[in-house]
């Protein structure tokens, strides 16, 4: 793809997903003065241009790969449905919350949670740097091969661990404590998307199976 061609592409799909997100938030907590919504945004919008642009000039290939994101296999696409589920409730739950007032954490609190956030953009952006072969879909590309230095000699998935980092905190940046249980779905939905994920590389990827006896652990250190 031109690379006119993907900047505009991933300009749309980028402005299109912020719209959503405001909808759901704005119009759920019926309100613009929602402070906590705005700081979030504008956080999140600044971690995605700024990889975004970074891939754009050093890695174009794979920022289309991670434009490309829809699933082939039918249990994927459920898992992806159902994570995409759990976000939708936590971030109208949020709205809600800051519509009605059932909770309210504190400032300090939610900046806790914006460092975590910032922090596990951080940490899926390193995966971007060691792994090019790290797209949205499940799939094996030809002549892949398996990445075991880095932060993936530490753990199998660090995308997914970063993900986790991201999202979990999401809730807590927008200072509702009702918004944290729906995203409490979103780790299920990642084990079993990893679950799938695995045996489908240690099927299709040469070396996978042997990998997975050198690192042990699929998304925490000593836990799992």
């Amino acid at each position: 793809m031109k690379k006119g061609k993907l900047l505009l592409r991933g300009s749309i799909k980028m402005f299109c997903g912020f719209i959503l997100l405001g909808l759901l938030l704005f119009g759920t907590a019926g309100t613009y003065y929602y402070w906590n919504a705005w700081i979030f945004l504008l956080t999140l919008a600044i971690l995605m241009i700024s990889m975004g642009g970074f891939l754009y000039r050093k890695n174009p290939t794979l920022l289309e790969k991670r434009l490309n994101g829809k699933e082939v296999e039918n249990s994927q696409k459920r898992y992806v449905g159902f994570i995409g589920l759990s976000f939708i409730l936590s971030f109208s739950l949020a709205g809600l919350d800051r519509r009605f007032e059932w909770t309210q954490l504190s400032v300090n609190v939610s900046l806790i949670g914006l460092f975590i956030m910032i922090s596990g953009y951080a940490m899926y952006a390193l995966v971007m740097i060691q792994n090019s072969y790290a797209a949205r879909v499940v799939k094996v590309e030809a002549n892949q091969a398996v990445i075991d230095t880095g932060l993936y000699a530490v753990i199998r998935h660090p995308m997914y661990t970063a993900s986790l980092l991201l999202f979990l905190s999401m809730p807590i940046v927008l200072g509702s404590v009702v918004a944290v249980f729906p995203m409490l779905l979103f780790p299920v939905g990642l084990v079993l998307r990893i679950r799938n994920e695995e045996a489908l590389l240690i099927n299709e990827l040469p070396g996978y199976s042997e990998y997975t006896k050198k690192t042990k652990y699929r998304l925490i250190p000593y836990i799992w």
